[in-house]
């Protein structure tokens, strides 16, 4: 199995990272192949513009959508974008590790999605959902989170995390065709001991071999 970890955090001490950084160790030692892209390692700039391409299909009018399908025609990507396409294209599982922000992806991550996951490549009209180009893949998000697992419950104050991660699940892996496994959430990461970090990274094994 191929497998593409999509990682964004900072910090390389974080848990984040502990559980990338374990996922990687699992995946390889079952005799699997993994790539990771480190987000912030790698500097990869989440804003998208005429930088993205190498050639220009409108010089007069930037339409991002159009310069997108004009570069995925003529192999026009910026070589950053096209790494990561590549690394898509190969993957049977992507992986996305991340913190959660404000209920929502970090702008690192927003921004590979926004400028990877091009029209032309990605997407085509007609072809999404379940008639998307990546059909046959599998996505999965792995996130930790600052609430407890009681703010994330029907009652809590962020309610529970299936609508939270509904843009990572449904806008992103089902949007471009891939099957949704369920997410692995390391609740209030920062705030748990040392014994409890242990016992979600024995979880976070369990379910990376039963993929």
């Amino acid at each position: 199995m191929k497998v593409f970890i999509v990682y964004a955090h900072p910090e390389p001490t974080s848990f984040c990272a502990a559980l990338k950084n374990h996922a990687v160790a699992t995946l390889e030692a079952a005799g699997h192949e993994v790539l990771v892209s480190d987000l912030y390692a790698e500097n990869f700039n989440p804003v998208a513009g005429r930088h993205d391409f190498l050639g220009v299909h409108d010089p007069d009018r930037f339409h991002y959508q159009n310069e997108q399908l004009h570069a995925a025609e003529g192999g026009g990507f910026s070589p950053e974008l096209a790494r990561e396409q590549e690394r898509l294209q190969w993957c049977d599982v992507a992986i996305l590790v991340f913190p959660l922000w404000w209920s929502n992806l970090p702008a690192i991550l927003k921004g590979w999605a926004d400028r990877v996951l091009a029209y032309g490549f990605a997407y085509l009209d007609g072809l999404r959902f379940e008639r998307g180009l990546f059909k046959g893949k599998r996505g999965m998000v792995c996130v930790t989170t600052g609430g407890t697992t009681e703010r994330f419950s029907p009652d809590g104050v962020y309610g529970p995390i299936g609508p939270i991660l509904r843009p990572a699940n449904r806008g992103v892996f089902e949007y471009l065709g891939m099957e949704v496994i369920d997410p692995f959430v390391a609740y209030a990461a920062p705030r748990v001991d040392d014994d409890e970090r242990r016992q979600y990274l024995s979880a976070w094994e369990q379910r990376l071999k039963q993929l």
